[in-house]
């Protein structure tokens, strides 16, 4: 009787002491606090891309910039023979910027990108071949007079798209029905031979 006690006595204790910390573990926790370097730490060099890399003059080019302090001013200068006047952008709140730009004359363009404030340079080249010339067409096909070929050249005639299938398909018709009428004369002969008999 008295062990009965005893471990009735350690087991309410344990309960008792076990309330308290189950309570404390209950309650909402504050969130550690974590430090995060800022997302451009370390600041990442100023770059400067062109896409596409290739065009022909009177096509358009999209240069876009990052890197920069969060709106500066950026100035592209823009290297060819002759020397073309620069652009001016301003670079967005996360220090990138995007602008078309359509060069006039073939050459290669060098871009170099200059922050006005953090003086942060960033170049790219873009190549610009001549404006394709339309190819003249060596001979006219006189079945077409003026038409333009197709890409692959003047297509040959082959015959119209729909008058000869209807042709065909009449001629059938008119068959059927002329063979039709023969067999309804054929079988109004021999039952009339029949029945004179």
């Amino acid at each position: 009787m008295r062990l009965n006690r005893i471990i009735m006595a350690l087991t309410i204790g344990l309960a008792v002491a076990a309330v308290p910390t189950v309570a404390a573990a209950a309650q909402p926790q504050p969130a550690p606090t974590v430090t995060t370097p800022p997302a451009d730490y370390p600041p990442q060099p100023p770059a400067l891309t062109v896409n596409p890399t290739t065009v022909n003059v009177g096509e358009t080019a999209q240069l876009s910039g990052f890197g920069f302090l969060a709106g500066e001013t950026v100035r592209i200068g823009i290297t060819v023979n002759p020397v073309l006047p620069s652009l001016t952008v301003v670079a967005g709140g996360d220090g990138r910027f995007t602008v078309s730009y359509r060069p006039e004359l073939e050459g290669t363009y060098t871009f170099t990108a200059t922050g006005l404030e953090s003086g942060r340079t960033a170049s790219t080249t873009l190549r610009v071949l001549p404006k394709p010339q339309p190819s003249p067409s060596k001979s006219k096909d006189p079945g077409h007079g003026d038409k333009p070929p197709h890409k692959g050249g003047w297509l040959p005639v082959t015959g119209d798209d729909a008058g000869t299938p209807l042709k065909v398909g009449g001629a059938l018709v008119g068959v059927g029905a002329v063979l039709m009428l023969l067999t309804l004369a054929w079988r109004r002969n021999r039952l009339g031979a029949g029945s004179g008999n």
